[in-house]
């Protein structure tokens, strides 16, 4: 008998807004699509938070037993600079800033995100498709929209008619708005003009001379629009219908409304049974934007290298601070967050290599099979990565009050915790050793005064004044400063 058999799961789904028993559309297999990145600039940590999430995911399902096709795609073309259809190709831009090909932009980026990924121990998807890759597949999906009477030709561009389809389906039903309320508050904007109204999107775009990237079609030289890749690879790789569709909370509107209403269009079905969004990432209380520069690179935090933290801290710590809080919840990044995240995380690495060490018993104070039980219990509702660790911190007190000789444990219930923490751990949150990444010579020395740091702090701790005193001299000696404020120790460089 499979896991997914013995183990009742509920999602949150997004669009009935209630958590729901799940069941696959076919025993044992599931398709699940989650939008990936536009790949114009290094990723971000909030980006991050949404591809681990469903990490978590993708690794539980496979635990529980179950065949899963995990396709994430990337977006290489089309992705305009606003949701209004108007202003320059996001990675046409790059490119022509920096005066090369807008490939060498998509491959650059690519990489940093796949090498980003690979240090989160993330693991890779079923199927990595690009959109560049999936014009023609784009086009015939534009045609089925155009013959069932849902779309319109203006001067070479496509629209997709928003007023004509909420006619006869229910536009806005993933966000819950109101497409009457929409046109109230909407406002004509220039850049609109060929639209019959504000609210429909574009499935393509005529490109302008300017515009580098660009491909044939029955209507002009052009790009496709943003939100058609999504349904053109999720239902090619899929089906028509499909298990879970994820993404960040901020696609939600319009990117996936948009989605749902060109499948419905295009194949007269609904195209997801489970929609799935991952909340974002806080800095500091305040939203992460790299305009206003609170944000922080995920090679920053690895490195130390930054103005916001008092030291490095490794992918893992990283992301055991993101599965502190459940994936629908909004989770505040800070200094003090990651130092309290690191104790955790290093407490519970210590007490399960201590498993090894505690004396056997013939009697036993703990009832581990139950306690096996909550850890899939956390994760059968909704995924609630916080509840698991909240177990798994359970563990940690049992295993150090039967280290201290406080309780007694026979073989099993070590085997039964042995066994059940090396899975959630590992295999599940998929979680490594605390080692720091280093890949520079500047990031070198950052992770080596950072641990000189680490043991001053920890001299303080145990009044070793005259050694906390040493370290800090030396390292003046040596043309290295150390700085402590509220937030923790830096340092600068003579």
């Amino acid at each position: 008998m499979k896991l997914f058999e013995q183990q009742e799961l509920v999602i949150y789904n997004s669009i009935s807004k209630t958590k729901e028993k799940f069941k696959p559309i076919n025993d044992g297999s599931i398709g699940m699509y989650v939008c990936g990145p536009t790949v114009y600039s290094n990723v971000h940590l909030g980006n991050c938070r949404t591809f681990l999430s469903f990490d978590l995911i993708f690794r539980y399902l496979k635990h529980l037993g179950f065949k899963v096709r995990y396709v994430r795609n990337i977006t290489d073309a089309g992705h305009l600079e606003n949701d209004a259809d108007s202003g320059e190709d996001r990675i046409a831009k790059k490119a022509r800033i920096e005066m090369v090909e807008p490939m060498e932009i998509v491959q650059r980026y690519t990489v940093d995100f796949h090498q980003t990924m690979s240090l989160f121990n993330a693991l890779p998807p079923s199927i990595e498709p690009t959109a560049t890759g999936h014009i023609i597949e784009q086009i015939e999906i534009i045609e089925k929209i155009i013959l069932e009477g849902f779309a319109y030709i203006v001067n070479g561009s496509v629209y997709f008619d928003v007023h004509k389809f909420n006619e006869t389906n229910s536009y806005g039903k993933l966000s819950g708005r109101n497409l009457e309320d929409m046109v109230a508050n909407t406002r004509d904007l220039a850049a609109q003009s060929d639209k019959k109204n504000p609210q429909d999107f574009a499935l393509w775009k005529k490109a302008e001379p300017e515009h580098i990237m660009r491909w044939p079609s029955p209507w002009s030289q052009g790009f496709p629009g943003w939100h058609l890749e999504c349904t053109a690879m999720s239902t090619k790789y899929l089906g028509k219908q499909f298990d879970i569709h994820g993404g960040g909370m901020d696609l939600k509107f319009p990117h996936h409304e948009c989605e749902i209403a060109q499948s419905e269009a295009a194949l007269k079905t609904n195209p997801v049974n489970y929609w799935m969004h991952a909340n974002m990432l806080t800095l500091n209380g305040k939203k992460m934007a790299k305009s206003t520069g609170n944000n922080i690179l995920p090679h920053e935090i690895f490195s130390g290298i930054n103005s916001i933290l008092s030291k490095a801290f490794s992918p893992s710590v990283t992301k055991f601070f993101m599965y502190q809080a459940n994936y629908r919840s909004i989770l505040d990044f800070s200094n003090n967050a990651l130092i309290a995240s690191e104790k955790g995380f290093n407490k519970m690495m210590e007490a399960f290599k201590m498993l090894s060490e505690i004396s056997i018993s013939d009697e036993c104070d703990f009832d581990p099979s139950a306690w096996k039980q909550s850890c899939y219990d956390a994760m059968n509702d909704d995924f609630n990565s916080p509840i698991l660790i909240a177990q798994l911190f359970e563990a940690v007190k049992i295993i150090n009050s039967a280290k201290e000789g406080n309780i007694k444990l026979d073989q099993n219930a070590i085997t039964i915790l042995q066994d059940t923490m090396q899975l959630f751990i590992f295999e599940v949150l998929g979680l490594q050793e605390n080692l720091i990444i280093n890949t520079t010579d500047d990031t070198k020395l950052e992770g080596a005064v950072a641990i000189l740091i680490e043991l001053r702090n920890q001299a303080r701790i145990n009044k070793d004044f005259a050694t906390s005193d040493l370290i800090r001299d030396q390292l003046k000696v040596a043309g290295i400063n150390l700085k402590d404020g509220k937030d923790g120790t830096s340092f600068s460089l003579n």
